[in-house]
Parts: C-alpha cells; sequence; structure tokens
C-alpha cells in the first residue's frame, strides 16, 4: 500500500519534469540590442557570388516570404534598389502561440527585415519589432508592446537571468525561432541542389 501512495505522489514529479522546457537557448544574449535597440543581424559568405547574382537570390527569397500564409496585408516591400543592392521591406504576420479547437492565442508580429548584398556576402538586418496583442475579432482594442520594453534581457529575464518571465517567455521564444528561421532560409536559398548523372543506356 505505502508503494501505490508513493508513487502516486511521484507521478506529478514526473509529469512536470517532462514538460519542462529546456530554455537555454532563449537566455542571456538571444535577443540583441544595439543603442538601446532590438537589433538582429547576420552576415554570411557566398562563395563565387556576385553582387547582383547575390541580390536577384534574396529578391526572391523576400518575395517568397512575403507570400507565405502566415502574412497579411501590412507586409510589403519598401527599398528594392539592384544598384546598392539593398533590400528594405517590412513584414506583419500571424505568430501563433497555441492553436487548438475553440482555442486561439496568437499576436500580429511586425517587423523590418533589411539586406545588403555585396560581391561574396550578404548582410541582413532584422529589428523595429512590436506585438499587437489580444485584439477583438474585428481587429481592434489590442495592446501593442515594442521588443524592448517586453523581450529583451532586462525585461524578460528573472533578477538571475536564468528563467524567462511568464508573461514574455512566449513572445521572446517564438521570436528567435522565427529570426532564426528566417536567417537559415537566407542562407539556404544559396543553396544549389546536386544535379543526379543521368544513366547511361548500354548499347546492345
Amino acid at each position: 500500500m505505502r508503494r501505490i501512495l508513493l508513487l502516486l505522489l511521484c507521478i506529478p514529479m514526473l509529469v512536470c519534469a517532462k514538460t519542462k522546457k529546456d530554455d537555454s537557448k532563449y537566455l542571456v544574449g538571444a535577443v540583441p540590442e544595439v543603442n538601446g535597440q532590438v537589433l538582429f543581424q547576420q552576415t554570411f559568405a557566398v562563395e563565387g557570388k556576385s553582387k547582383q547574382e547575390i541580390f536577384n537570390v534574396m529578391k526572391t527569397y523576400l518575395h517568397n516570404l512575403m507570400k507565405e500564409d502566415c502574412q497579411m496585408k501590412g507586409t510589403k516591400m519598401n527599398v528594392e534598389d539592384a544598384e546598392t543592392g539593398i533590400l528594405v521591406a517590412r513584414f506583419e504576420e500571424w505568430m501563433i502561440f497555441k492553436k487548438k479547437p475553440l482555442v486561439l492565442d496568437r499576436t500580429r508580429f511586425r517587423y523590418r527585415l533589411s539586406v545588403e548584398c555585396f560581391d561574396g556576402k550578404c548582410m541582413m538586418k532584422l529589428g523595429q519589432i512590436s506585438y499587437y496583442y489580444e485584439e477583438d475579432l474585428e481587429g481592434f482594442n489590442g495592446r501593442t508592446y515594442r521588443a524592448e520594453e517586453w523581450i529583451n534581457d532586462t525585461n524578460a529575464l528573472n533578477k538571475a537571468q536564468d528563467k524567462l518571465l511568464w508573461g514574455s517567455a512566449k513572445f521572446r521564444r517564438k521570436t528567435v525561432d522565427r529570426v532564426e528561421e528566417i536567417f537559415t532560409g537566407a542562407r539556404d536559398a544559396f543553396e544549389q541542389p546536386v544535379e543526379k548523372p543521368k544513366a547511361t543506356k548500354l548499347l546492345d
């Protein structure tokens, strides 16, 4: 009887252990700031490609991003300059936290994505981030949160900086993951599929 009782007492502990999130990748430094502004940056090499070639690939990549199902009317291209190699786009997309029957937790995720192309390399910046959350069915009466007051280290981590604060945790996780997805997609856009060698027909 005692063994059964001990087992029952341990079950909640086991459940908590399984459901506990590993937030190590979202802790200190996961959301970088430059001069007090949240700004994600990445520069990567594209060997053997000219500035114009890189610009063309990134232009296509941004236009494909703008066609994703999560995009909204606020998404648009602002700058598309082949001579300078600069692309700038504003994005407004749905960021989904939870989607189940009768439960939909989401926010409008707004940001500015800029790309600068050079011979042999590409520089990307993602900033001016904000969220429009808890809007009504008509899209009004929501609350706007700026990244600098919501997901940066100062406002999203506890004093020991080893845990995410409850309110903004889901915003920080999803933002870091989305930025990583966008930057990774840009690098992958330059990977050309390897053509399989054609089978040669043997002569009789």
